[in-house]
């Protein structure tokens, strides 16, 4: 069987039938330069096209899980760079890997497939340094709406950002320097004649696929290909033919003429997140993401990069200027979590009030989409619109009794269903319970350990399974308290749930980190919410339980420590996957004490609250 495909140019060639390895592909070659590309499309030609270039030493098949995900939305494009997966490699090798060259082969291809609208480039590695070279000469101008860049700079913005920092030293630019110096150890290993090739096609070349699993946590289902051989020997020209010469003289004027997107992954072994702190100067419109992974994000975070990748096409085909909406129409300022938060999935147990409340308005500032969970349904859902009018592209309310476990079931199939995987879990539902253990009884006990502790395991053990499950990590944020390691004599069964929350974060933590998933422990102190004025005081009749309610949250109202330092504590913990947070100057100073003066802590204990 054969099929006619169009030929760059306007030329029409009859080509072996377009059968991918790219599940439900269509395929066609391109022709440029003296080299033949591998090209495959997804998904319907009118909807607006995203061309996905790969980097060393892959071929476009390290797409296919992203690609896969847009293509309901979107004309998606792959294709195999030359040299490498089913493009043929240019004679001779040297000098056919010139940035100029790629672009020759970027044109030819976008004029292939989207002969008559700008396509949206999105690049990886090397696709992402050929992608910077499209986005800011001048003759791919027009031809461009959108770029979004994964681990790989402009060879220029590098070589202008090394000679900043050699010709002005000071000890942090030169710290900086030694850093993505011994970060790129394997540039100059490839730069030696017939190394790497013997590297690839030997016995390690075989084992890399195992090795990038292990490494980069990500699954293999057909990546790599059996090309990679040849794609690792072929692709050490583009490093060859490229580096030194742009490196010591970087264009003086590589603007970019289209938005940019740029995604970070703060865990990259070959790039320092410092080479892009000057991006600003070349980059007028510029949106910049974090994630917490390692190299290979379209293999290992696959559903994040292709939020982020739909979202800023989106953008740009809707609103050229690139102004962040919300769902009501409200434009809003990114918040300075934006970065790392935006489009991803947040839920938020308490949600109604206090620091739950406080903590989903702070994700919702930092663009992440909200679910806010509570048993008071009114509340669950005014915290919901708020966080879209505040900046979450998308927020829900979710009625709850988290120490429910049927109830958490269902709402945790819910949220996979509607919303999707869970990236940020904070298990905040709590309840308070004060007086002396002997006057406390069974069923003040079983409330408060219902709510404080099994509302936490409930979601740690529903929530945080799919994030397992999904294998593209997450984190985990579990509200305990200063009362987790401050002994009081009135507040055994309170201090004992949120102990027993400390204990879990902290074992969780090691059992989820092999899974990419991080577990924070956040103990606040006394901090202005409602708990108090709620809270059970037993061993007292109604009268007394209510003066105690009203004192209470009078002194913790004279502290007015605001929820809201607690709400960005908690983002801050994630940020930097912290184990243990106390919050307030008694917490930190508790907990300090608890290490260091445990009989002085034991003594307090014994002082009756001035209730």
């Amino acid at each position: 069987m054969a099929v006619l495909l169009r030929r760059a140019g306007g030329e029409a060639k009859q080509w072996g039938a377009g059968v991918s390895s790219l599940k439900g592909a269509r395929e066609r070659w391109v022709r440029t330069g003296g080299v033949e590309l591998c090209v495959a499309e997804l998904g319907d030609t009118a909807q607006p096209t995203v061309v996905l270039v790969h980097g060393y030493p892959d071929s476009k098949e390290v797409w296919s899980e992203v690609a896969e995900r847009l293509a309901d939305d979107f004309h998606v494009v792959l294709y195999d760079v030359r040299g490498h997966g089913r493009s043929s490699a240019p004679k001779p090798l040297r000098g056919g890997f010139t940035l100029e060259k790629l672009t020759d082969d970027f044109l030819a291809v976008a004029e292939a497939v989207s002969p008559d609208r700008p396509v949206h480039l999105v690049g990886h590695d090397w696709g992402s340094v050929q992608g910077w070279e499209f986005v800011t000469v001048q003759r791919t101008e027009g031809r461009i709406a959108s770029f979004t860049s994964m681990s790989g700079p402009s060879l220029d913005h590098f070589g202008h950002w090394l000679k900043k920092r050699a010709s002005r030293p000071t000890p942090r630019r030169l710290g900086q320097l030694a850093g993505q110096g011994a970060k790129s150890w394997y540039v100059y290993l490839l730069h030696t004649p017939v190394l790497p090739e013997l590297f690839w096609r030997g016995p390690a070349g075989r084992r890399w696929p195992k090795v990038l699993e292990r490494i980069e946590r990500s699954p293999g289902g057909g990546y790599p290909t059996p090309s990679l051989p040849r794609d690792g020997a072929h692709g050490a020209w583009l490093y060859r033919d490229n580096i030194r010469a742009r490196l010591l003289h970087p264009r003086p004027d590589p603007y970019a003429h289209v938005p940019v997107q740029l995604i970070t992954p703060t865990g990259d072994a070959f790039l320092s997140e410092r080479l892009y702190d000057d991006l600003a100067t070349w980059v007028p419109r510029l949106t910049r993401h974090t994630l917490p992974a390692r190299h290979w994000i379209p293999r290992s975070r696959p559903d994040q990069v292709s939020t982020w990748i739909a979202g800023f096409v989106q953008a740009h085909e809707n609103s050229p200027t690139g102004t962040a909406v919300t769902a009501t129409g409200t434009t809003v300022a990114p918040g300075p979590y934006a970065e790392r938060f935006g489009g991803q999935l947040v839920v938020v147990t308490g949600a109604a009030s206090g620091i739950g409340r406080a903590t989903a308005f702070a994700f919702a500032e930092a663009g992440a989409r909200i679910v806010a969970v509570d048993r008071d349904a009114e509340g669950a859902v005014r915290t919901a619109e708020m966080a879209r009018l505040i900046g979450s592209p998308e927020a829900w309310g979710e009625t709850t009794d988290v120490g429910d476990a049927e109830a958490m079931e269902k709402l945790a199939e819910k949220v996979a269903t509607e919303y999707g995987v869970v990236d940020v879990l904070v298990n905040n539902a709590g309840i308070g319970v004060a007086g002396p253990f002997l006057q406390t009884g069974v069923e003040d006990w079983k409330k408060v350990l219902n709510v404080n502790l099994w509302g936490v395991i409930h979601g740690c053990r529903l929530f945080g399974g799919q994030m397992a499950e999904r294998g593209q990590g997450g984190h985990i944020v579990n509200v305990a308290s200063a009362a987790a390691f401050q002994p009081s004599k009135t507040l055994s069964a309170y201090g004992t749930s949120k102990a027993a929350v400390l204990m879990l974060s902290e074992s969780l933590r090691a059992e989820l980190a092999g899974r990419g998933i991080g577990v924070s422990a956040i103990c606040p102190g006394l901090v202005n919410t409602n708990i108090t004025a709620t809270a059970r005081f037993t061993g007292v009749d109604e009268a007394e339980e209510e003066r105690r309610q009203k004192r209470s949250a009078r002194l913790y109202g004279l502290r007015n420590y605001p929820p809201e330092r607690v709400a960005d504590a908690i983002l801050r913990a994630v940020v930097r996957n912290q184990a243990v947070v106390p919050v307030t100057p008694e917490a930190r100073g508790v907990l300090l004490l608890s290490r260091l003066a445990p009989r002085l802590l034991r003594a307090l204990a014994r002082v009756n609250p001035p209730l």
